[in-house]
């Protein structure tokens, strides 16, 4: 697919979409805008989408995409990641920076850039290193991939954690000067060691190395304390156990520009899956407990969790059909994110569609700094919108997936919603739920 903004869309009519969740409207695209909301619009020559009982959506953003290039063409590539995330709704993905080479430098953040505008079903916003190489000794080129014509905005070391406190306070410092944020992954290295799953009961009785939750939370308690200090912006990735959950809506009491994500796999999994000894359940940080996955949906609803992310991560076949101990951490989310939050979220009581146009839009919007995302349904806004029949519930197919990889923790679990259209400045991406 060619940069869509070189090639406008047409007119098109979605006919009876519930906006929001809420009553039916017609919603007109023209172009790349929205140019009409209401009730019986006059199609006058537009194609037409009868969107009846389905939910429409600001295009969903996900903070937090694996897209592996360059270097790891064998697990994924922009164009295949992009292909994922539009079958899923997203309009945009936030590229994370451990690449080979990495991502710490002008030109490579450009080169992912480059190739989400060449390649990209949507908007692809690199996310630069923190450290150069993700070493976490040395502060990467922050001021110049901001600068950059890829205007990086996040910045994470995401895969590894900036451990180093002085470190960590000196990014903070640096990015505060442009609005930037840096996005932590919270894993404090000596407490992990080994580690293979939760810490906790299910470990014990398996005799598998322990990740106990304070590994976690201690970095999350220091991090929201130095970006006070400095009065910066803060994100913790893939937030995932209560203790955490508190630690931010502490944090966040102080008024304190911190922010947080959930994955929609801590939504739902929990470490008794573990017990399979499957590596496709094997996640950095690993699958919590019950307790945990009940405190994390419940700060979600309150907001003291800020937005959903995928945390898409892609592995070839064999990085994972292996035996427990050597397989890699991490899964596939893109394409299934939608239908785990309506599961967990929606199909529960816990948030309604504008809800859940707040958590996958709007605020990855705002901490991102993403213009012409999360806008409102509403003429004269950019017309990046996702349309999902939330009635419709099938087993995952891994093997009709988008991505290069095949690594969910879903195969054969039916979930509910499917997104029938996903339209990136009024172009259609998908159509009838197929790649355009």
């Amino acid at each position: 697919m060619t940069d869509s903004t070189s090639q406008p869309g047409g007119r098109t009519l979605l006919r009876g979409a519930r906006l929001l969740g809420g009553e039916p409207r017609d919603v007109l695209i023209e172009g790349e805008t929205v140019a009409a909301v209401g009730a019986d619009l006059p199609a006058d020559g537009a194609a037409v989408i009868d969107a009846a009982g389905q939910v429409l959506l600001p295009g969903l953003v996900d903070l937090h995409t694996h897209l592996r290039e360059p270097g790891r063409e064998d697990s994924e590539t922009v164009l295949t990641g992009t292909r994922a995330a539009a079958l899923g709704g997203f309009t945009a993905v936030h590229a994370m920076a451990n690449t080979f080479p990495v991502a710490d430098t002008a030109g490579v953040v450009e080169q992912v850039w480059r190739l989400g505008r060449a390649h990209g079903y949507c908007d692809v916003r690199p996310v630069g290193a923190v450290t150069v190489g993700l070493e976490g000794q040395k502060l990467a080129e922050l001021g110049a991939m901001h600068e950059s014509a890829a205007g990086v905005r996040v910045f994470s070391d995401d895969g590894k954690c900036v451990d180093d406190a002085v470190i960590m306070r000196r990014a903070l410092e640096y990015v505060k000067a442009f609005d930037g944020v840096i996005a932590q992954h919270a894993q404090e290295p000596r407490l992990t060691e080994g580690a293979q799953m939760n810490e906790g009961a299910v470990s014990a009785e398996l005799g598998l190395a322990g990740w106990p939750a304070v590994a976690e939370e201690s970095i999350i308690a220091r991090d929201v304390l130095l970006a006070a200090h400095v009065g910066s912006r803060v994100h913790i990735c893939h937030l995932s156990t209560a203790g955490s959950v508190e630690i931010v809506r502490w944090a966040k009491s102080k008024g304190w520009d911190v922010t947080a994500e959930v994955t929609p796999h801590h939504l739902l999994l929990t470490d008794e899956l573990v017990r399979s000894y499957d590596p496709v359940y094997k996640v950095n940080p690993p699958l919590r407990t019950e307790a945990d996955v009940l405190a994390l949906r419940q700060a979600l609803a309150d907001g003291t969790i800020d937005c959903v992310a995928t945390d898409h991560a892609p592995h070839p076949h064999e990085d994972k059909d292996c035996e427990w101990g050597a397989a890699a951490m991490g899964m596939v989310g893109l394409e299934t994110a939608l239908s785990v939050v309506q599961h967990t979220m929606v199909d529960t009581g816990l948030l309604d569609w504008a809800g859940v146009a707040d958590r996958m839009s709007v605020r990855p919007s705002v901490i991102g700094r993403l213009s012409g995302h999360g806008r409102p349904v509403a003429p004269g806004e950019p017309a990046n919108l996702t349309l999902v029949d939330p009635a419709h519930r099938a087993a995952v197919d891994p093997a009709r997936f988008a991505s290069r990889s095949r690594n969910t923790p879903y195969a054969g679990r039916e979930l509910p919603g499917r997104v029938t259209h996903t339209f990136l400045r009024g172009r259609a991406t998908v159509a009838d739920g197929r790649l355009t």
